[in-house]
């Protein structure tokens, strides 16, 4: 009878263990997808309405940009000049690496050509920096607000352009129970 006891227990600890491995496991791999994806910032402004309101939460995707380059037109969460005391902004990228920018008339121009993109506003009435062609650097974007009346973005001389290295991540999705509830365009 003893023998039957040492079994069962024997038996028992072999679950537990098998239990005990799965549970670290799964919270280790749900520990690093939240660190990489579900990592948050609110927005501070209406730089980004209407993708993105004042005090909404953004989830933003920190490791995208470890393997691709960002592109013209995504949402980005940064700190300006690589100030840890600033807050994150969210913004779009317009300009890349490389290239020339320019605000005329109150339109964009990417190296001398009207950049025509469904995001930009249809005039924007304050050029700031980019009143003249503005060079951006190998590490470096140039990003404007959605709503053409913020002006917090890379026409303003306290922020300017972003540097590769001030990137915290690519924002991706709203999850407000509000109508903004989604993926973020």
């Amino acid at each position: 009878m003893n023998q039957v006891k040492s079994d069962h227990f024997h038996f028992d600890v072999k679950k537990i263990a098998l239990w005990t491995f799965q549970i670290v496991v799964t919270v280790l791999i749900a520990f690093v997808f939240v660190w990489y994806f579900g990592v948050h910032v609110t927005s501070m402004d209406n730089g980004m309405n209407p993708q993105v309101r004042n005090q909404q939460t953004v989830l933003v995707n920190r490791v995208v940009y470890n393997a691709a380059r960002p592109k013209r037109g995504d949402i980005i969460v940064f700190k300006p000049n690589g100030n840890e005391k600033d807050r994150y902004y969210i913004r779009r990228i317009i300009g890349m690496p490389g290239e020339k920018i320019q605000i005329k008339d109150g339109l964009v121009y990417v190296d001398g050509e009207k950049l025509d993109a469904s995001y930009l506003p249809n005039s924007i009435a304050q050029p700031g920096l980019a009143e003249e062609e503005i060079e951006i650097a190998s590490d470096e974007y140039f990003v404007l607000s959605d709503n053409q009346y913020n002006f917090e973005d890379s026409r303003a001389t306290n922020i300017g352009n972003v540097k590769h290295s001030d990137l915290y991540g690519k924002a991706w999705f709203v999850p407000s129970i509000s109508r903004q509830f989604g993926f973020i365009r």
